[in-house]
């Protein structure tokens, strides 16, 4: 398998092999968000027309799973967009320590 990472803000996405148990997540409003932005509503979000190349992937709420297949674009207001290949990938979203715990970074 070709490695495959990339980083856009707060958002890693790394190539991976999807557990068996993952489960599909729901789309929101027919859109594949990978993180939703805090404060300004923006979202880390996967570029998917026609609805049938993206799925979003959960295993027990600890981790989360990306099975694109076909290329496609993950866009943000606030960032550059990158060109995804298809694959499977794992997406990871950036933690930081805060008064005695861990919380995830968000834009």
């Amino acid at each position: 398998m070709q490695q495959f990472m990339a980083r856009q803000g707060d958002v890693l996405i790394v190539s991976a092999t999807i557990p068996k148990e993952a489960e599909p997540k729901a789309r929101d409003k027919g859109r594949v968000i990978l993180a939703y932005g805090e404060v300004t509503g923006h979202a880390h979000r996967i570029a998917d027309p026609d609805g049938a190349g993206a799925v979003l992937l959960s295993v027990a709420e600890s981790a989360t799973f990306l099975r694109l297949s076909k290329g496609a674009q993950l866009v943000h207001e606030e960032h550059a967009t990158i060109n995804l290949p298809a694959g499977e990938y794992q997406v990871i979203q950036q933690r930081e320590y805060r008064y005695g715990e861990s919380v995830r970074v968000r834009d």
